[in-house]
């Protein structure tokens, strides 16, 4: 299935290519996406291990992800009224998230997400679409998240806690010298602190990087695949190829 939701580096275009890199089903017990985002490979997986978690540092995004799984039509009902208007954008990106409940804030930040340009809840993406649907689907992701644990942990909090000999990482931290585009804080030791984590873990990881020379000197030692995408943070309209490489330590 799809996510609900699109985000700040997604991997809807490259799912496929990660996936066909993945270990053996059932070789894992514990499946981690460490920087869950949109979350879309946990959701093109139909049931990858018996515990499955999905982390994110991004606040706003994890109480998304919460009331939906537990309260679904709570935030339909919060969304009853949803239109594609700047003036709802705009009225709900100046709210006091305070001032407001987990379901509430949970239906501004979906607006925010699918209001927006590139989803980045800052300017209004000035399209026309039908949004009932998205809304509908929020009853499917919620039985899909049935039997997911989430969490809103620093990375590396998260990964010395579900570390295990059976345990399987996915991660799809912020790209290198593309931090900007991201809604969250992470600085450029960031990435050195996640190399110096993962080269002490127990269980088997696969990360996704852009191909930039400072990753792959950093990650010589590992596996790397290299892939191309379309650029997604330039226009549809321009014809730009991304490289990206898959780094694994099996």
């Amino acid at each position: 299935m799809n996510s609900f939701i699109s985000w700040i580096g997604g991997k809807k275009a490259l799912r496929k290519n990660i996936l066909e890199q993945f270990p053996e089903m059932g070789s894992f017990d514990r499946y981690i996406e460490v920087f869950g985002g949109a979350a879309w490979v946990l959701f093109a997986l139909e049931k990858p291990a018996k515990l499955e978690i999905y982390n994110d540092v991004n606040g706003e995004l994890v109480n998304l992800f919460r009331c939906v799984k537990y309260q679904p039509a709570a935030v339909q009902d919060e969304l009853s009224w949803l239109l594609m208007s700047r003036e709802q954008f705009c009225r709900e990106k100046d709210k006091v998230i305070q001032q407001m409940t987990d379901i509430q804030r949970a239906a501004r930040f979906f607006i925010m997400i699918k209001e927006s340009f590139g989803s980045g809840c800052q300017s209004f993406r000035m399209d026309s679409r039908d949004l009932s649907g998205s809304i509908s689907y929020l009853l499917e992701v919620s039985k899909r998240l049935n039997r997911t644990v989430i969490e809103n942990l620093d990375f590396e909090r998260l990964i010395h806690i579900y570390d295990r000999n059976t345990a399987f990482f996915y991660l799809d931290p912020p790209y290198y010298e593309a931090e900007k585009y991201y809604p969250d804080r992470f600085n450029p030791d960031d990435h050195f602190r996640l190399k110096s984590k993962l080269d002490s873990i127990k269980g088997r990881f696969l990360l996704s990087y852009n191909d930039c020379p400072a990753i792959r000197d950093l990650y010589k030692n590992y596996e790397i695949i290299s892939f191309t995408r379309h650029d997604n943070l330039t226009s549809k309209t321009i014809s730009k190829k991304y490289a990206e490489i898959i780094i694994k330590n099996y």
